[in-house]
């Protein structure tokens, strides 16, 4: 176990000079460190028997008579082997370095030195040893918090879900970076929260930004803060995402909206776990496990130039599918009564069923907003269907509505559409078969969506297969 964190460094020196002994006192004294003073290894060794903890760094001469340094350091690392030592020596030559870096020391400074380089090599290792202290101290904090029960639920019964959901355990064990890909409206927010809660970092922060909402002057603000004064209208000190989530999970939303240039950033902080602020020249150690999500298409924006590779492969440790809701449509019964039952709960109605056409509805729908467009319908039907306890497809779909599809992908199905037909016949025949395929081959749905009767798409798909145009 690490030693506690002291207001005052202990430094235990050991040299058989006498002159450097006064010289290290008056020095370290000046800049806040204590000093313990040892003439000889052995004497050093009968010092640390009987207060090792007491230690935050030692400093120790390479050649000294009974026991050299390299021997006290091998003691060291065997029976205390969080305390860190540096190495002094007149006898300065590479193989007495690499020695010395092989057995544990963290630090190799060979004499003459003078006292600001002495001094700046100390204050480096003991930054090191404090940084080392608090990450053990949250990692034991971590393992010893009892882990509760998510309080959330991904929903689903289908084989993909369920493989997705039997993974989940041994990706939230660890803080490797997770990056989930589906299309919008298929519920990555949730994995990614329900990770966070089934980690040792549930009881942490859980931090979510979605990159695709930030004004692309201040991501990297919005990211890792930034200081008063930094730029035009930093009027205060800003705390920033990688920040606020210190000792618990960051969700990067969208994540492939963001700049290469901030991409490169984001980079450097998973490699390096530390951030610095906008404005600010000192790096701050963080601590946070990063999920990071994307409605894109990956491997085609990597080979456009609009994502890194190499960021990819830093956040694709644990690369989770979800898969969307038309590839899944088994899982739609289920939604609906969770939908239902969450619903009923927060308008204080009573419990409710879906009416038999209406499912026929849900599971002839093709949901381009997928699950986060189901959810909202059943909302919709539970609040309409008022104090009945069965909801009605005129609940739902009702012409009252304006249900648009999302303007993008209709422009480019009427795009792909228009390349490939060059007739009125054509258009016809066209239309016609989307309409079957959007209502699961349903003739009487499929009439209805067109505003024909169901006889004419028979008659239709009859010259269709005659023709040799359908089999």
């Amino acid at each position: 176990m690490a030693a506690p964190q002291r207001e005052v460094p202990h430094i235990l020196l050991v040299d058989d000079e006498h002159l450097l002994h006064t010289l290290f006192e008056r020095l370290f004294t000046r800049h806040g460190l204590r000093l313990t003073s040892c003439y000889n290894a052995l004497q050093a060794l009968e010092v640390l028997k009987k207060e090792a903890s007491s230690f935050d760094l030692v400093i120790t001469d390479f050649k000294m008579p009974d026991m050299d340094g390299l021997e006290l350091l091998a003691y060291i690392r065997q029976e205390h082997p969080d305390l860190q030592v540096i190495m002094i020596t007149a006898h300065a030559n590479v193989q007495h370095a690499v020695r010395a870096m092989q057995n544990g020391a963290i630090d190799y400074i060979p004499k003459p030195f003078s006292t600001e380089e002495l001094v700046e090599r100390v204050q480096a290792a003991l930054a090191r040893r404090r940084e080392q202290q608090e990450v053990t101290a949250r990692r034991s904090a971590r393992s010893s918090r009892r882990r509760t029960k998510p309080t959330i639920e991904y929903v689903g019964a289908h084989p993909t879900i369920q493989r997705l959901k039997a993974m989940l355990p041994r990706v939230a064990a660890n803080r490797a970076p997770v990056f989930i890909q589906g299309e919008s409206g298929t519920g990555k927010e949730i994995l990614a929260r329900l990770i966070h809660q089934m980690s040792d970092r549930a009881s942490g922060p859980f931090v979510a930004i979605n990159c695709a909402n930030l004004p692309r002057e201040l991501v990297e603000s919005h990211l890792f803060g930034h200081r008063k004064g930094a730029f035009t209208g930093a009027i205060e000190d800003m705390t920033g995402a990688f920040e606020r989530a210190d000792g618990g999970t960051l969700l990067l939303d969208e994540i492939t909206e963001v700049d290469l240039a901030i991409q490169a950033k984001l980079l450097r902080v998973l490699q390096e776990q530390e951030i610095q602020k906008v404005g600010s020249t000192e790096a701050r150690k963080i601590d946070v496990r990063v999920i990071a999500t994307s409605n894109r298409n990956l491997s085609e924006a990597i080979a456009k130039g609009q994502f890194r590779e190499d960021l990819y492969h830093r956040l694709s440790v644990f690369p989770l599918s979800v898969p969307p809701l038309r590839e899944r449509m088994s899982d739609v019964p289920l939604l609906v009564d969770h939908f239902i039952k969450k619903y009923c709960e927060l308008y204080g109605l009573p419990l409710k069923q879906v009416a038999p056409a209406l499912m026929d509805r849900f599971m002839q729908y093709h949901w381009p907003g997928n699950v986060r467009q189901l959810e909202n319908y059943v909302q919709r039907g539970v609040l309409l269907s008022a104090d009945r306890t069965v909801i009605e497809v005129e609940d739902v779909f009702n012409d009252f509505f304006a249900d648009a599809e999302p303007a993008r992908q209709d422009a480019q199905e009427k795009e792909d559409l228009l390349s490939r037909v060059q007739t009125i016949e054509e258009m016809e025949r066209e239309m016609i078969l989307r309409a079957l395929k959007e209502t699961n081959n349903n003739q009487q749905l499929a009439a209805q969506k067109l505003g024909i009767s169901a006889r004419t798409i028979r008659n239709k798909l009859k010259r269709y297969r005659e023709q040799g145009l359908i089999s």
